[in-house]
């Protein structure tokens, strides 16, 4: 025969196009799918809309330009009004994001200060973490055995209103220097004990291009460093900033590490499911941080959201972090109870790998302690014990006016997505069932319980059955156990497979 008898016709297809992949989403109109746009801007030409310099250029931070945008409330008026606030400063993008009717908003209670941001609370700190004591050169904290924090810039895209450096964040006098990078340089050069670097700030995607590579540049060239991570919310705030050419210089400088800070669902965009797209695809690993926040985030169905989404652009969740004891943070404190109750309600429920670590930040600069047996030593309805990895004992004050969260007005918990056992659901869609029975089956037989499988046969095995005896096996089943003693069972029949050709165990 010949071989174009034998050929097979080609047959044309339609070339595939991905359309679960968050990068790829299309709008109504054909193009890349684009996020709300506040009428304010409705006229700017995309050019400028989507250059991440113009963006920072006309962030909105004055009563009157965010008022032009949202409808305020009395309390968001007085916290915008107080002269010594904590920077305001947010992105055209961002704010676009915010429901300007709501004011529970979930973005919007981030970045809009209220009057009781002013508020005391008991164990407030000005620098919960020690940073300041663990700092041997301006900027650079070493408070681990073989890594450290170094800060390049105290200046962010936009400030988040629980920051835990608001004591040197957003103050433009404060910021770093060139010399104090090159001091912070050459403090890694001569500690060869540190092999992994994490650049923070403020947020070093913020600075010029060429001061941020020269950075990355000389932490690559001591041998000794061996990781380079750069913690950044400016994919949050700024996607536009996440360009070819900022993938291009990081991958330069590989391995190079990225962790993110999403704190809700509502602030994964297609802008920037791309912009983490070009990230991945330059070779960068993604994760996220996020921060349990009151009336942003302290839901279970919230947070299983938030990490289905994140997973979806390929991000991986790290942390779940509770609220640092920080000045201004004390409306978003929830208790300890709350992040045990959200990890009880992932861990399970979803992917392994969608389920980040909770931890605390210790107070007086234990580090990040995760919140598990091996370091929760008590937890009383005001105060958590921890012990970090050194031994070193630190305590977390609860917050005393803790507003539960409202499963009734939820978005997310009145959709959540339906479990199996759950009451009230219908159909194995709706989760009422694990699993779909062959037709012409029973329930019983489905399950393999109407009859006992042949290798169940009790004079099949014995107790502790280690491998067949010589001279022990009977001609025929079945055989009682107990005529065998320990480590005696006998061969199959000639021609009957056996267990491990099938790999199967018992």
């Amino acid at each position: 025969m010949s071989l174009e008898a034998t050929s097979v016709p080609t047959v044309a297809t339609e070339p595939f196009i991905n359309r679960r992949d968050p990068a790829l989403a299309l709008g109504p109109d054909g193009r890349p799918a684009m996020s709300r746009r506040a009428p304010k801007w409705a006229d700017v030409p995309d050019e400028k809309w989507n250059d991440w310099r113009w963006q920072l250029s006309n962030r909105v931070n004055e009563l009157a330009d965010v008022a032009e945008i949202l409808n305020l409330t009395e309390e968001e008026r007085d916290g915008l009004s107080a002269p010594d606030k904590f920077r305001v400063d947010i992105t055209p993008y961002f704010i676009s994001l915010i429901d300007p009717d709501d004011p529970n908003d979930p973005i919007r209670r981030q970045v809009i200060p209220l009057g009781r941001e002013a508020q005391a609370f008991t164990a407030m700190m000005e620098d919960s973490l020690a940073e300041d004591r663990h700092s041997p050169v301006p900027g650079l904290v070493h408070r681990y055995p073989d890594r450290v924090l170094m800060l390049v810039t105290t200046q962010c895209a936009s400030y988040c209103r629980y920051c835990t450096r608001s004591r040197i964040v957003g103050d433009p006098t404060q910021n770093f220097n060139r010399a104090e990078h090159e001091a912070q340089l050459d403090y890694l050069r001569r500690t060869p004990q540190v092999r992994d670097v994490l650049i923070s700030g403020g947020d070093g995607l913020t600075l010029a291009p060429k001061l941020l590579e020269q950075i990355i540049r000389g932490l690559r060239e001591i041998p000794h460093i061996e990781i380079i991570r750069i913690g950044s919310r400016v994919p949050v705030f700024l996607p536009q900033r996440v360009d070819d050419e900022l993938c291009e210089m990081l991958g330069k400088y590989h391995p190079v590490w990225m962790n993110l800070h999403f704190n809700h669902a509502n602030e994964i965009t297609p802008e920037v499911a791309r912009a983490v797209d070009k990230l991945t695809r330059a070779g960068i690993p993604v994760g996220n941080q996020s921060v349990l926040l009151a009336g942003v985030n302290d839901c279970v169905n919230i947070q299983r959201q938030l990490v289905h989404k994140l997973v979806e652009m390929r991000v991986r969740p790290y942390y779940i972090y509770q609220c640092d004891l920080v000045e201004g943070s004390g409306h978003f404190r929830t208790p300890v109870g709350k992040g045990l109750e959200i990890m009880e309600g992932l861990r399970g429920h979803t992917s392994g790998y969608a389920v980040p670590t909770y931890v605390i930040d210790a107070p007086g600069g234990g580090g990040k302690i995760p919140v598990m047996p091996n370091y929760l030593i008590s937890y009383s309805d005001h105060k958590v014990v921890l012990r970090n990895y050194e031994g070193y004992i630190t305590t977390y004050e609860e917050p005393t006016d803790y507003k539960a969260h409202d499963k009734t007005t939820c978005d997310a918990c009145l959709h959540a997505r339906k479990e199996p056992g759950q009451s009230g659901v219908l159909g194995l869609l709706e989760g009422e069932r694990m699993w779909i029975e062959p037709t012409g089956f029973s329930e019983v037989h489905a399950r393999g319980n109407d009859q006992p499988h042949r290798l169940q046969q009790p004079g099949k095995w014995t107790p502790y059955g280690v491998g067949p005896i010589e001279g022990k096996a009977r001609e025929t089943l079945p055989v009682l156990p107990a005529e065998f003693g320990p480590g005696e069972e006998p061969r199959p029949l000639d021609g009957e497979p056996t267990a491990s050709a099938h790999g199967e165990l018992l």
